[in-house]
């Protein structure tokens, strides 16, 4: 019997697919999926249509979940157009059918008191961030925000950010919007200035690894959404694992679409991520 907690499997309806920058924000029709969803958690959605030769679902985070909607219970997503299942998606008309899996993952840790935060996205990896924003003023939270991309067009979420959080900072490589350079090249005077005492980051793997390194060094935990490919989203495949180094200290080899996909940027082995470090457990059985 499914739980207000466990994730479902349902027809979802294409209820609007639209362009923001570079990248596709798609609404989909999910009752029960969106009444489940909360910030962090991911859904998986089959690509290709009923003949598709794709097997693998595709994972996506959750931008928006909304339980009232006119269609009943919608989720939105947010991609970019990078290989063939993301391709097929950016072409589907409105009210085309997609088979959807979630919510998926664990959400967002929050914290039990009020404290300082600061939301770090990279490209559309910024798009979990807006609801995570929304609960966590309701905690009492002071809430900054600093999304970052290569160029202006990759950017993703002004207009929310600025609705979401006390005060927006903007970065891109080329300088074509906000400030000049990258996330990191900001982050030691932005901490300092909002005094930060709890970051959450989404966005590239190298981006961060960045951060988490640049935390621990200021003693502040940063919690890392990780962007992981999932071929199957429930735990089975571990194609997703990460090197994490537990509470106890032992190093396990850890399935992010379970047990993430957000973690402490401070447990995971960035330099050993795509290999099974030495000491790891279970590591001694393989050979």
């Amino acid at each position: 019997m499914a739980t207000a907690s466990s994730p479902l499997q349902v027809r979802g309806e294409v209820i609007s697919l639209k362009r923001v920058g570079e990248y596709y924000q798609m609404a989909i029709a999910a009752p029960g999926i969106a009444e489940r969803a909360k910030p962090g958690q991911f859904v998986a959605l089959a690509v290709g249509g009923e003949p598709t030769s794709m097997l693998l679902r595709r994972a996506f985070s959750i931008y928006a979940a909304d339980e009232r909607g006119v269609f009943g219970g919608t989720i939105e997503i947010v991609f970019a157009r990078q290989g063939i299942g993301t391709k097929w998606l950016s072409q589907l008309p409105s009210h085309s059918s997609v088979d959807i899996v979630g919510p998926l993952g664990n959400p967002f840790p929050i914290p039990a008191s009020p404290l300082k935060t600061l939301l770090i996205g990279g490209g559309y990896g910024s798009a979990p961030l807006f609801s995570l924003a929304e609960v966590l003023r309701t905690r009492g939270c002071r809430v900054e925000m600093f999304l970052g991309a290569a160029t202006g067009e990759r950017l993703f979420g002004i207009v929310e950010g600025r609705r979401a959080a006390s005060q927006l900072t903007l970065v891109t490589e080329d300088g074509s919007v906000g400030l000049r350079g990258r996330v990191t090249d900001h982050l030691d005077e932005l901490m300092t200035r909002t005094q930060t005492e709890l970051i959450y980051a989404c966005g590239p793997m190298g981006m961060l690894q960045a951060i988490s390194v640049f935390a621990k060094e200021r003693s502040v935990p940063a919690q890392c959404l990780v962007e992981e490919e999932m071929a199957c989203g429930i735990g089975v495949c571990m194609t997703c694992v990460l090197p994490i180094r537990g509470d106890d200290g032992v190093i396990r080899m850890t399935r992010t679409c379970v047990a993430g996909p957000s973690f402490d940027g401070d447990t995971i082995l960035w330099e050993e991520i795509g290999s099974i470090p030495s000491g790891t457990l279970g590591a001694e059985d393989l050979g």
